[in-house]
């Protein structure tokens, strides 16, 4: 789909979309090809895009960092953009919460165990 000038006025390049969410511009492209940002086209043939697509590629890099993946990503989308869920959805939320929980008690069990190996060594020269 391409957009008139004065429509792309109002997006940003690919390159702004990178930058502002700390990805690099290939992953914001795979991002694109997995269903999950959508595009418009300059009449130049660049990508353009909204500038919320930058809060949401941040969004995608802590969901695929705690091990969810596009196809899952892409089934919260729908939450994401309308603040609505069915039970179901709700459901799956929750459960991926829960799961995220069990890694971040994990992860702090470990920083713990770290902390503690520290203060001993700390006392020894």
């Amino acid at each position: 789909m391409t957009v008139t000038e004065a429509a792309a006025e109002r997006l940003i390049r690919i390159g702004e979309v990178a930058r502002g969410a700390g990805v690099s511009v290939r992953a914001v492209r795979y991002y694109e090809q997995q269903g999950l940002l959508v595009a418009e086209r300059s009449p130049s043939g660049q990508r353009l895009y909204r500038p919320d697509a930058i809060p949401l590629v941040r969004f995608f890099q802590q969901m695929f960092a705690v091990g969810l993946n596009s196809r899952r990503i892409t089934e919260l989308l729908p939450c994401w953009d309308s603040g609505h869920t069915d039970a179901e959805q709700r459901a799956m939320l929750r459960a991926e919460r829960d799961r995220i929980q069990a890694k971040a008690d994990d992860l702090q069990a470990a920083l713990d165990h770290l902390d503690e190996l520290i203060a001993v060594t700390d006392t020894h020269p």
